[in-house]
């Protein structure tokens, strides 16, 4: 069993875990220097999402616009080359 975390996490948990804290660090360092807070980034990805909620179903439909007006071309074209080649 342990064998499988090690490899699932590719070390060891203990210095894994010493590797995410180390990495945290500096990204949170790097972050509040160019002025990101924790509290800026959740907001901004919720903005974001709620964004894309909104919009994504004015995209869905545009989408199935465009698929109903392909399929009325492409259905009948693919139904017709079925027929031709079951003939041979």
């Amino acid at each position: 069993m342990a064998n499988g975390v090690n490899n699932f996490l590719g070390d060891s948990p203990g210095r894994t875990i010493i590797k995410l804290v180390v990495v945290c660090l500096i990204v949170g360092f790097v972050l509040a220097f160019l002025g990101f807070t924790p509290d800026n980034i959740v907001s901004s990805l919720r903005y974001h999402f709620l964004d894309l909620w909104y919009n994504g179903f004015v995209a869905m439909g545009r989408v199935g616009n465009y698929l109903m007006l392909g399929a009325i071309v492409v259905i009948p074209v693919f139904i017709i080359l079925r027929l031709m080649s079951y003939r041979r």
